[in-house]
């Protein structure tokens, strides 16, 4: 039998939550490797931003999970940050970051409608008209200089549709993966 665990409150018995095991197996992951900071990193921002977790009966409960998991990849965002400063200085730093905005900017540029690939048959997909209204905010906030908070990006929610009427689900994630990446590390 499993041991009994209270690191975040339980969804009731017949509500669905993330799986305690593996939620409790990736924060000790987590813990290790950021303390374990001799051997190098084990562990990114990138890997606590990705990390997904089975849905089970009586599991943690998912908004609470995802808080700590925003703050933890804050952490080793910070500790990127300054091992990227250490090792190639705060110039040269900031101008991998500019050089990654530019490249975010390139995609955002396009218009309307065009910003990503089109599904196809049945494939599920993300609202357009949504995702073209986020990727204006982020590039308002790349011209203006007035960061976004990341959380703007992280908690992101777009309707569904079908086929070419939307754009392709992994297209979009993975761009607003990477500008997560960016509006993390800028604002830590």
């Amino acid at each position: 039998m499993a041991p009994v665990s209270d690191t975040f409150p339980r969804v009731g018995r017949m509500s669905r939550g993330y799986d305690v095991d593996q939620v409790e197996t990736f924060l000790a992951r987590a813990r290790r490797a950021y303390e374990d900071i001799g051997r190098g990193p084990t562990m990114t921002s990138w890997h606590v931003r990705t990390v997904g977790f089975d849905l089970v009966r009586g599991g943690y409960d998912v908004d609470a999970v995802d808080a700590a998991l925003d703050r933890i990849e804050d952490a080793f965002a910070r500790r990127e940050k300054q091992r990227g400063e250490e090792r190639s200085g705060q110039a040269a730093w900031q101008t991998q970051l500019r050089t990654q905005e530019q490249s975010l900017r390139a995609q955002l540029a396009r218009p309307d409608g065009e910003r990503f690939p089109r599904g196809s048959g049945m494939e599920l997909t993300y609202d357009i008209d949504q995702v073209d209204d986020l990727c204006r905010r982020i590039e308002d906030s790349f011209a203006t200089g007035r960061p976004l908070p990341p959380d703007i990006v992280r908690l992101a929610v777009f309707k569904g549709r079908r086929g070419s009427r939307g754009y392709r689900e992994a297209s979009v994630d993975a761009f607003l993966d990477r500008v997560v990446e960016l509006l993390v590390v800028q604002a830590v």
